[in-house]
C-alpha cells in the first residue's frame, strides 16, 4: 500500500492480539487513512479462514479467530523530484508498506492452538529459502571445500 510503514504500524499495533470482531470495531472508528485498507485486509483474511474451513476441510471456528501477528514491512521506494527555486530540484521519497496479517484460532484454555492464515505459507517459504541457499552454496563451491577438508 502507498503509505509509509511507520504510519501503518500505528494502526496495526491497535489490533495485535485482539479478537477479529474487536479488531474490526477498532478499525472502523480509527481516524487514520490506512485503517480502511487494514480493515479490508482483515476481512479478506477472515474470508480465507472461512474458505479453509468449508472447502478444504480444515476445522476452523471463525468466531475464535484473533490477530496473531500484524506487521508492516518496507516495500520499494519511489524516488521523485520536486521543482525548487532557481532551477534546482529537490528529491523526495514515496514509501510503500507491505502489510501482513496472520490469524490464529484461540483454544479452550486461551492460547493459540491452530494457525489459520499465513503460517502454512511461511513454512513453505522457509523450506524453499533453505533449498535455494543450499543450491547456491553448492554452486559456489563452499560446500565442496568443507567436504574435502573432512576427508
Amino acid at each position: 500500500m502507498r503509505v509509509s510503514p511507520q504510519k501503518a504500524r500505528l494502526v496495526l499495533d491497535l489490533i495485535k492480539g485482539r479478537k477479529v470482531e474487536d479488531a474490526l470495531n477498532t478499525l472502523a472508528f480509527t481516524k487514520k487513512r490506512v485503517a480502511a485498507t487494514v480493515e479490508k485486509l482483515l476481512r479478506s483474511a477472515v474470508e480465507n479462514a472461512n474458505y479453509l474451513s468449508s472447502e478444504k476441510g480444515i476445522d476452523v471456528d471463525v468466531d475464535n479467530l484473533y490477530v496473531k501477528r500484524a506487521v508492516a514491512n518496507e516495500g520499494p521506494r519511489m524516488k521523485r523530484i520536486r521543482p525548487a527555486p532557481m532551477g534546482r530540484a529537490y528529491r523526495y521519497v514515496r514509501r510503500i508498506a507491505h502489510i501482513e496479517l496472520v490469524l490464529a484460532e484461540r483454544g479452550q484454555n486461551g492460547d493459540g492452538v491452530a494457525t489459520v492464515v499465513g503460517e502454512e505459507a511461511a513454512a513453505a517459504k522457509a523450506k524453499t529459502t533453505a533449498a535455494r541457499r543450499a543450491k547456491r552454496k553448492a554452486a559456489s563451491g563452499k560446500g565442496k571445500k568443507k567436504a574435502v577438508a573432512a576427508k
